[in-house]
């Protein structure tokens, strides 16, 4: 009988969404909601692995850029989660789980380990990016490094990825290095440098979990491989 596992979940926006889709239908899956507002900072010691969801801006002060504040218009900030999140990542690093960040994700983890982001992409002449004027999520082809361990993940060189974001990774933290970028050379992917010699660690500015194709390799091979390491 295949065991059960427990996978942390940072709260946020859509949570509902990101929960879902790692879960999907296995009954061996449980997966804990993880948030300041709910006050539960002990539950990510119950946990396997761990997956930090999109949201909220990080503030340019975590990562020394308080010049950027006027480039993140209209405010869309959330400290108190930055500062909850910040210290569940020490704690997954502590621990050496397994990590999937995605948007937000991506951008609060790389700031964890020094790095820096890019406040507002238009504004850095790069462009289509974000949530369509309609409503609906812009897509584009990310390329993906052949080296690199994303690249045994999704076994293509490029594919694509849907987009909903308005900032980017910009200086790589300490031990990450790019794995995938857009056209415009926006980073896209992180993951670690030297991945055989720590846990899993995924990060990815795209969103799984509200793709349409759920079968792009991007999409299900990512979560299989999230999970292949928990099990």
């Amino acid at each position: 009988m295949q065991k059960k596992i427990k996978i942390g979940m940072t709260d946020g926006r859509m949570y509902q969404l990101y929960a879902n889709w790692i879960k999907g239908t296995d009954e061996n899956i449980e997966v804990i909601r993880i948030g300041y507002g709910l006050d539960n900072f002990e539950e990510v010691k119950k946990c396997e692995a761990m997956v930090f969801t999109g949201g909220e801006d990080v503030h340019p002060r975590y990562y020394n850029q308080l010049d950027y504040l006027s480039y993140c218009m209209p405010v869309d900030f959330d400290e108190r989660r930055d500062d909850f999140e910040l210290a569940l990542m020490q704690h997954v690093q502590t621990e050496q789980l397994p990590l999937l960040g995605i948007c937000r994700g991506l951008q609060l983890v790389n700031v964890f380990f020094g790095g820096t982001l890019i406040p507002d992409l238009p504004s850095w002449g790069k462009f289509n990016h974000a949530k369509l004027p309609n409503g609906n999520l812009s897509e584009h082809i990310v390329y993906v490094n052949q080296q690199s361990q994303l690249f045994d993940v999704v076994d293509c060189t490029e594919g694509m990825i849907n987009s909903l974001h308005h900032q980017s990774a910009d200086k790589i933290g300490k031990g990450l290095v790019s794995s995938a970028v857009s056209r415009d050379g926006v980073v896209e992917a992180l993951e670690r440098k030297n991945p055989a010699e720590a846990p899993f660690l995924c990060l990815v500015q795209w969103h799984p979990e509200r793709m349409e194709d759920m079968n792009s390799p991007f999409v299900k091979n990512i979560r299989e491989a999230f999970l292949e390491t928990i099990w």
